[in-house]
């Protein structure tokens, strides 16, 4: 059965950090629908004006954030000394787990292009120690399909495999079609599936989608895709399971109860937030 479209929401423009221009397409708002994605920010500019001002040091709890840089670059520093950078094709996979500060600084580029999610930790693994994984490029398989690519950012495409993430199974796929082109996706029927045109527009199971746009699926066992413009698209698959838990967000922290909250930001007012020391993965 051929999935179809369930809901769709277009990103807006807003302001974030300490002054960076993006597109937000999935928010509090939306966290039930496309459940366990609860964030989705896409960056796309050639005026560094736009993003330089980055992300100074900032906390997480409760949540996993995963960074793709299509073209550009992120610099990551953490609570405990740590930095890393992605750039053109990269992913950064960081667990808040109990708690993280950290910071993310977008040095000029001629364009940059990329998109952040927000995925949900279950309730079980809300506190769990924070952790940093970095998905280099060669990690990646860009694997050729008729009309276009597949990069395989995590979980399994097929016979081939991705990063494994540690708490949710996550497919993420970077879909490049060439123009007029189409491809069907085969996908597990209870799985929660969600789609994002990052550039380019696409018709998906038969349905007209504009750029910048999120498309959560109904049940099905494949879905259609076909780019209908003149020139290549990318659009981002993104595949876990619905965890139908309570949610209580504010900010940078999603923990599952109002109290749970409130302690949170009790204790990054007292000084006594951060509880385990980071665990490292760069390949």
């Amino acid at each position: 059965m051929n999935r179809q479209v369930q809901q769709q929401i277009k990103g807006f423009l807003t302001q974030d950090g300490a002054g960076v221009n993006l597109v937000r397409v999935l928010e509090n708002q939306t966290s039930r629908v496309f459940d366990p994605i609860l964030m989705l920010d896409s960056f796309d500019s050639q005026n560094p004006e736009d993003y330089i001002a980055g992300f100074p040091m900032h906390p997480h709890r409760g949540i996993e954030t995963i960074s793709y840089v299509v073209q550009g670059q992120m610099q990551h520093r953490d609570s405990l000394g740590y930095s890393d950078t992605i750039s053109d094709g990269e992913v950064q996979w960081m667990t808040a787990g109990s708690g993280i500060m950290h910071e993310e600084m977008i040095p000029e580029t001629n364009r940059l292009l990329g998109v952040q999610l927000w995925l949900n930790l279950p309730q079980k693994d809300k506190m769990t120690s924070p952790a940093y994984h970095s998905i280099k490029k060669e990690m990646i398989q860009q694997i050729d399909v008729e009309g276009g690519s597949i990069r395989l950012l995590a979980g399994n495409y097929k016979n081939y495999s991705g990063y494994q993430g540690k708490y949710l199974p996550l497919d993420y796929y970077d879909i490049r079609l060439d123009s007029e082109s189409e491809i069907t996706i085969d996908t597990d029927t209870d799985r929660s599936v969600m789609l994002f045109t990052l550039s380019g527009e696409a018709v998906i199971s038969g349905t007209h989608i504009t750029e910048k746009t999120a498309v959560k699926l109904t049940k099905g066992d494949q879905v259609s895709l076909c780019n209908p413009g003149k020139k290549p698209n990318n659009i981002l698959f993104i595949s876990s399971i619905t965890l139908n838990e309570s949610i209580s967000w504010g900010g940078p922290i999603v923990m599952n109860t109002q109290e749970e909250l409130e302690k949170a930001f009790a204790e990054l007012r007292a000084g006594t937030f951060l509880k385990d020391k980071m665990e490292y993965s760069i390949d």
